[in-house]
């Protein structure tokens, strides 16, 4: 279902460009990388996090995911336990640190790509869309998986870090760097994809089209072995929970996978086509 306000205006003309988040969407099924390195790095500390702790604040840059964490209060009452102070802005400093060599060691671990994808991307490549990418991970991090992804036969035509705009989600500014370097406008003909609130309000924040995925990234949160595990019970419950959440943070729409995408965009065009 579409949310009531989509980015309109006076463009009536067909989509330009698709901008794609990389974990949880495109590769690495349940975005688990970022968790997992998260996790080892608190532990390390005296911190013991669920997944659940560290998914609230997935999609913004590590550094400021890491702030937002220890400003938690389970984190915090750890952290002050195992340290007899409250955590402080030197301690994000120090965990970033700690964190950026782990995150490369597991980085390539989480690399595949999600199933469909890369025919997703096929098909945008043949309808003329260009492709583009945002991303939490810093340069260095995202030059790995860009350097596996097109090995695959994954090859966007930009790849933007929040190091290059000065900040990262929900700040549009990464969105706006890809319009810029694909020469596309006006936004509306751009599409934001990705799998948590932060890709969603990025989307929305630069006034591009905003679409939700809900079934392979941080939302549901579970390795492609352990989704395909569930009941078909069990899933339908997890989905309805991760498409409403995604909703709530303003999607025009919800996909369960980026495979799925092509009838969304398909309605996308016919909207921006009636809308004169």
């Amino acid at each position: 279902m579409s949310n009531l306000h989509p980015p309109l205006g006076d463009y009536h003309g067909k989509l330009k460009a698709v901008i794609l988040d990389w974990a949880g969407t495109t590769v690495d099924f349940g975005s688990l990388a970022p968790v997992r390195a998260l996790q080892k790095v608190f532990a390390e500390a005296g911190v013991t996090l669920a997944d659940s702790e560290i998914r609230q604040a997935m999609g913004l840059p590590k550094k400021e995911h890491i702030r937002e964490i220890l400003s938690g209060q389970e984190a915090r009452d750890q952290w002050a336990r195992a340290r007899r102070v409250p955590p402080c802005e030197t301690d994000v400093d120090q965990l970033y640190d700690e964190f950026v060599p782990v995150q490369f060691s597991c980085l390539l671990e989480y690399s595949e790509f999600i199933p469909g994808v890369l025919e997703a991307t096929e098909r945008f490549r043949r309808s003329g869309l260009k492709i583009g990418t945002t991303t939490g991970y810093s340069r260095e991090m995202l030059d790995l998986l860009v350097a596996a992804s097109r090995k695959a036969g994954y090859n966007p035509d930009c790849n933007v870090v929040p190091g290059d705009v000065g900040a990262g989600r929900p700040h549009p500014f990464m969105i706006y760097e890809n319009a810029v370097k694909l020469q596309v406008y006006p936004l509306a003909a751009i599409v934001k994809i990705g799998d948590t609130p932060a890709d969603i309000e990025e989307g929305l924040n630069a006034g591009t089209w905003s679409i939700g995925v809900a079934a392979t990234g941080n939302m549901m949160g579970l390795s492609r072995q352990d989704f395909e595990g569930l009941s078909a019970e069990q899933r339908g419950e997890r989905l309805v929970v991760a498409r409403a959440e995604l909703r709530s943070a303003g999607a025009h729409y919800v996909i369960d996978t980026l495979a799925d995408v092509d009838p969304v965009l398909d309605e996308i065009e016919v909207r921006l086509a009636s809308a004169r």
